[in-house]
């Protein structure tokens, strides 16, 4: 156990770098460099979010520019699994960037050829980016969130244009279902080759939820030899039981996406969060990326070593590597 490793498809640390007086390594949030540090985190993706209003652009372009100097630190490096043994990397965490809304880029009366030299700002800084989330929660100018019926608009077709052949994923987690059906129909339709997955997304069938995954969706995945990372916010798990997440692990594998399932812990600074019915978002056992310690056990105990090996890293190396990541 003590050699192995995680993996974590999401978080949102750039987000809080926003905030006045922050930094990466204060211990707020519960992917802080010390925890990522502890939990045994060798690549973290960091999310690029803001919603749809006024103003997401310049959040869009500043987290960009927060990631950039994570690379330039010695606290990280951009992930690459080659290098990532490399004796100066020892210390550090690998990190992609990833985009949760387009709204980072594109907001809704602007022209898109505008949003796309934007988008092209941010993958500059970041110098990859792993995955696109179209939507949040609410609906946008490419489509519906989680908590619409909205599926995808035109110009949700031509950002998919845009981005295809750029090894570029598209992330499911926060569309509404109709969108995600939607996107599958028109990347079918159009013979794009462009990878799919879910970087923060548990299992309706287990816990009912609009951002969990419906049984089709989940097939989709598994079909398209995707990622499903598993979601350590109580929403999703279920308010009361947090070993419930051992249920939604058991569910994945009787679907079986044993080689899908990873994680996607979902950390992020709550304590300020408007919703204040909803804190603490997080259960004290999945709490910050040490979480990942105990998680490994369990799992390695309920389930099988294998299981384990997959979940923690190797199902997203796998990912990486089929996708020429």
């Amino acid at each position: 156990m003590e050699s192995t490793f995680n993996i974590d498809l999401h978080c949102d640390l750039l987000a809080y770098l926003l905030k006045a007086n922050t930094s990466a390594d204060d211990g707020q949030p519960g992917c802080s460099l010390p925890y990522l540090r502890e939990g045994h985190v060798r690549l973290q993706v960091m999310a690029i979010y803001a919603s749809t209003a006024p103003g997401s652009i310049d959040k869009g372009i500043r987290q960009s520019d927060y990631f950039k100097e994570f690379l330039n630190s010695p606290d990280f490096f951009l992930f690459d699994e080659q290098s990532s043994h490399a004796p100066e990397h020892a210390d550090r965490i690998g990190v992609f960037a990833a985009i949760e809304n387009a709204s980072v880029f594109c907001e809704e009366d602007m022209h898109l050829d505008t949003g796309f030299k934007n988008l092209e700002t941010i993958i500059q800084n970041t110098r990859k980016i792993f995955y696109l989330g179209i939507t949040h929660h609410t609906e946008n100018r490419f489509g519906g969130g989680n908590f619409t019926d909205i599926g995808l608009k035109d110009d949700g077709k031509i950002l998919i244009d845009y981005i295809t052949g750029r090894k570029i994923a598209i992330d499911l987690a926060h569309t509404s279902d109709q969108l995600a059906y939607d996107i599958l129909d028109y990347i079918d339709r159009k013979n794009y080759d462009v990878p799919i997955l879910a970087s923060h997304s548990n299992y309706r069938r287990v816990y009912e939820n609009q951002r969990n995954l419906p049984d089709e969706l989940v097939q989709e995945l598994i079909r398209r030899k995707g990622l499903i990372g598993l979601n350590f916010i109580k929403d999703y798990i279920d308010h009361h039981h947090p070993e419930r997440l051992y249920e939604h692990i058991q569910y994945a594998l009787s679907l079986g996406a044993e080689n899908c399932i990873a994680y996607g812990g979902d950390f992020f600074y709550d304590k300020d969060h408007p919703e204040q019915s909803r804190i603490p978002f997080f259960f004290d056992e999945f709490k910050d990326a040490t979480a990942y310690n105990m998680i490994n056990r369990r799992v390695s105990e309920d389930f099988s070593p294998e299981v384990m090996r997959k979940i923690s890293h190797q199902n997203v190396l796998d990912f990486l590597s089929r996708n020429g990541f």
